[in-house]
């Protein structure tokens, strides 16, 4: 795999074309900051653009009316019990054109990376069904958010909270969002140069890994309710 310092400026972040989605390959990628992305019936196209997007774990913004969502007891979070159906759900068409970048071939080799220990997801359940949730890699005390989906109000949004504060319990300081989208720039997402990213990358790629499958710490439900009553007290 070429260096991410090596991408193309036009179009943005494009480091290679072709190779396949083996399990080294993909745990080379990222470990170098690169990810594929590509539509159905392309080559494989992997990435890494400038800026970066990343959301700190222990600086997530939450909203009244997602700190009022989190105080109630309705919800409950689960990680690594339903990986195949989260990663089902993102690939669900979105634009009602049928189209999807997590195609066959993407779902089955994050199913392997995560049988092998390196990809994970984690699940926001309502009623006992499953309301939305997020998948991504993590290598040493690095992760990399790939997808997340919502069944219901505020779906994606409880992951991403849920995570980012399992994440900071765990010395992961980040969430690589890869790309920008209003949608996670909300939630207190932020660009960082795309060498200031390698840096950081680079240092946490390298730490002890986290032990899996992952389970969410037993008093994470009470402190994100805690958390989320003091942003609703004080207005953010």
């Amino acid at each position: 795999m070429p260096s991410a310092t090596s991408a193309l400026a036009e179009p943005n972040g494009l480091v290679a074309i072709g190779g396949g989605l083996s399990v080294p390959r993909l745990l080379d990628a990222y470990r170098r900051g690169i990810f594929p992305w590509f539509d159905d019936g392309d080559p494989v196209l992997w990435w890494s653009p400038d800026p970066r997007l990343v959301l700190p774990t222990n600086a997530v913004h939450v909203s009244r009316s997602l700190a009022r969502r989190l105080r109630r007891r309705d919800v409950t979070v689960t990680a690594d019990t339903a990986f195949a159906e989260v990663i089902a759900a993102c690939a669900a068409p979105r634009d009602g054109d049928g189209r999807t970048w997590i195609t066959a071939e993407m779902q089955r080799a994050y199913q392997a990376l995560h049988r092998h220990g390196a990809a994970h997801s984690l699940e926001v359940w309502v009623d006992g069904r499953l309301a939305g949730g997020i998948y991504g890699v993590a290598i040493g005390r690095a992760f990399f958010g790939e997808s997340m989906f919502s069944r219901a109000t505020d779906g994606s949004k409880l992951a991403i909270v849920y995570l980012a504060n399992q994440l900071a319990r765990w010395e992961v300081p980040f969430i690589d969002c890869q790309v920008t989208s209003d949608h996670l720039i909300s939630l207190g997402a932020r660009e960082l140069p795309r060498r200031a990213f390698l840096d950081r990358i680079g240092a946490l790629v390298d730490r002890p890994p986290i032990a899996g499958p992952w389970r969410l710490d037993p008093d994470l439900p009470d402190r994100v309710a805690a958390a989320a009553a003091a942003a609703g007290h004080t207005g953010r």
